[in-house]
């Protein structure tokens, strides 16, 4: 069993590569087999988790648990980044963090967004280094730009309202226009990989996804005035006011936990300048990423 506030014991690290049951055969880690065997020390870091586990229930291995550990990157996970099955999942990022997790208990699709980029980042950071060299092209003159980021200067969004109960992913806001209260949960990588998945679907088909705010609020929207039935709330969501929608995404973006990855942007040509948004996803992972 593992320690709630302080995260997965040693003998819960070992016992991911447990061999229990088949005799003749040691129990041994694939960190302690590295370093006995060939002489190498795989290491072992912690992130600390921006939702601080207060939105996974209590049977969940991160409730309530403020980090969690991970392992550095080896080539069997740059293999990962390269697997054409993963690619066209979307899967890459799932895939990556999970093979990185010391807790092998933790299904990281049921991680929030701002859990998994912080992982995502951390491990990154171990394998590649904190520096990330991405180009950027100014939108003012479109002049392409080498930048230079320290990931280790990124800071963490902690989650800084409380869930409607603890180890509950549920939210309220009360609606400005037309004062209903609902409930909303934060996206999850099971989300985000829905969402993805459903717009690939329509591309193929042909068809450009024209509705992304509607497919966000309803995927996000759990309750409203205490009514949780998914067709009144999706036919809600396509009606509301433009007024409600706007102010609702907004509160949704200023709580929902995370890595403030805004960085300044000052065009070498041109001069132009901005704050613009890191980007995550498979690009990021590799060291050499343009975007």
């Amino acid at each position: 069993m593992s320690d709630t506030n302080n995260g997965p014991t040693q003998t819960d690290k070992n016992s991911v590569f447990s061999t229990d049951g088949i005799k003749g055969v040691e129990n041994i880690s694939r960190q302690d087999y590295a370093k006995r065997e060939i002489g190498l020390e795989i290491p072992v870091n912690a992130v600390n988790l921006p939702s601080r586990g207060r939105v996974y229930g209590p049977d969940h291995p991160l409730h309530m648990v403020e980090s969690v550990e991970y392992r550095g990157m080896t080539p069997r996970e740059e293999d990962i980044l390269m697997t054409p099955a993963f690619i066209k999942k979307g899967t890459v990022v799932t895939e990556l963090i999970k093979a990185c997790l010391m807790d092998k208990r933790i299904d990281v699709s049921t991680l929030v967004t701002g859990d998994r980029n912080a992982l995502m980042i951390a491990i990154r950071s171990a394998g590649y280094g904190h520096i990330y060299e991405p180009s950027y092209t100014c939108p003012a003159c479109d002049s392409k730009n080498d930048m230079h980021i320290n990931l280790n200067e990124l800071e963490i969004k902690p989650l800084s309202v409380n869930p409607v109960a603890e180890g509950v992913n549920a939210f309220k806001f009360r609606l400005p226009k037309c004062e209903r209260d609902v409930s909303f949960r934060i996206a999850t990588g099971k989300d985000e990989e829905e969402l993805a998945s459903m717009a690939e679907s329509k591309k193929k088909k042909g068809i450009i996804n024209t509705n992304p705010v509607t497919m966000r609020l309803m995927s996000a929207l759990v309750e409203i005035d205490g009514k949780t039935d998914r067709g009144l709330i999706n036919k809600f969501v396509q009606n509301m006011p433009a007024q409600d929608s706007i102010a609702l995404r907004k509160y949704m973006d200023e709580i929902e936990p995370g890595i403030q990855s805004t960085v300044d942007f000052t065009c070498n040509a041109c001069g132009h300048g901005e704050e613009i948004s890191m980007p995550f996803g498979v690009t990021f992972l590799y060291p050499n990423a343009k975007v």
